[in-house]
């Protein structure tokens, strides 16, 4: 997974800050509910902090005796503890009410395990986070493996093709599940779906996106046209030139790049040298990419370079979709 810095890490930290902060204010509330009902509560409170502190002056001023005195102070202490856990059962109170109660009680709302590895908690934020990044976050509910019916396709002959397009999608599914499975395998794969309008090829790439984000995979999906205006905002500094870098520097970084409706973008010198950067750069990272595009492959020859049409053609394993437009079914 991606260093998240910039605007998301600092998002993530923030929202573990206030989950420490409530775990804390919520926690002094039910201390002074308790010290209310019960005063020797707090009594025992102020004794526990005092001996701690007198262990630490000790440890400080005299090391000689650090051993001494923190054996000391760990036995008052726990007879402390034991004294009033007595009187908050005998006040009906549960023993861990006064301890914290933190959103994730695993990294005690830090993110970060003891063995400093990210908490599942922690990870579950920056796939959700990365739901909203992928410009997924709307239709990932509705477009995802689960909801695939490939009733849908029909299983009649198609202008000639050996397969009937039900057929061919059975392939197409096997290929992108095989995609999924091994994703993390060092193998070079990545997918290009190509072929008219209205043939799954977006529902499809939803489908992947949605499995991989779901395995802890920072995936950004964007359309061709969207990637330029991310382009153009960095190349002129366009708003905020901070979260332009930022986002400009994910679609080399992200461990999967959907490019959708390669095509529909404004195709001159400058998209197409920094859509082969794009690409070649994930290529050499062994980084993954999709892409999905209604072009044929002689039209894509024909509207980007040499160097493009090569290089996508060498890395990537073409995959047609064909049949009736599934917006009529």
């Amino acid at each position: 997974m991606i260093q998240m810095n910039n605007p998301v890490l600092k998002e993530i930290q923030l929202i573990y800050e206030r989950r420490r902060d409530k775990a804390q204010n919520d926690l002094r509330k039910r201390q002074q509910e308790i010290y209310k009902k019960i005063p020797k509560v707090r009594e025992i409170d102020d004794e526990i902090r005092k001996t701690g502190l007198k262990m630490a002056k000790t440890v400080l001023l005299k090391p000689e005796n650090s051993e001494k005195a923190a054996k000391e102070a760990r036995e008052k202490i726990e007879a402390l503890k034991m004294e009033k856990a007595y009187h908050m059962t005998e006040g009906n109170i549960s023993a861990d009410y006064l301890e914290p109660k933190y959103t994730c009680n695993k990294c005690k709302d830090t993110g970060y395990m003891e063995d400093s590895k990210r908490c599942n908690c922690m990870k579950q934020l920056l796939i959700n986070r990365s739901y909203k990044m992928s410009n997924l976050e709307n239709i990932l509910h509705k477009e995802n493996f689960q909801n695939f019916d490939i009733e849908l396709f029909s299983t009649e002959p198609f202008d000639g093709e050996d397969l009937t397009p039900r057929e061919n999608m059975m392939d197409i599914l096997s290929y992108s599940e095989g995609f999924i499975a091994n994703f993390d395998e060092k193998n070079g794969e990545n997918l290009l779906f190509y072929g008219t309008t209205g043939l799954g090829k977006t529902f499809l790439c939803s489908c992947i996106a949605k499995a991989l984000l779901d395995k802890n995979k920072i995936v950004i999906y964007q359309t061709a046209f969207t990637i330029l205006d991310i382009l153009e905002k960095r190349r002129f500094r366009k708003g905020n030139s901070e979260i332009s870098e930022y986002e400009y520097n994910l679609l080399f970084q992200a461990d999967l790049l959907i490019i959708d409706d390669l095509g529909t973008e404004i195709s001159n010198t400058f998209t197409n040298a920094e859509i082969f950067n794009i690409v070649n750069t994930r290529l050499l990272a062994g980084k993954k990419t999709i892409i999905s595009t209604n072009l044929t492959p002689n039209e894509i020859s024909e509207i980007y370079t040499d160097r493009v049409f090569s290089r996508i053609f060498d890395k990537f394993l073409p995959l047609r979709f064909y049949g009736k437009d599934l917006r009529w079914e």
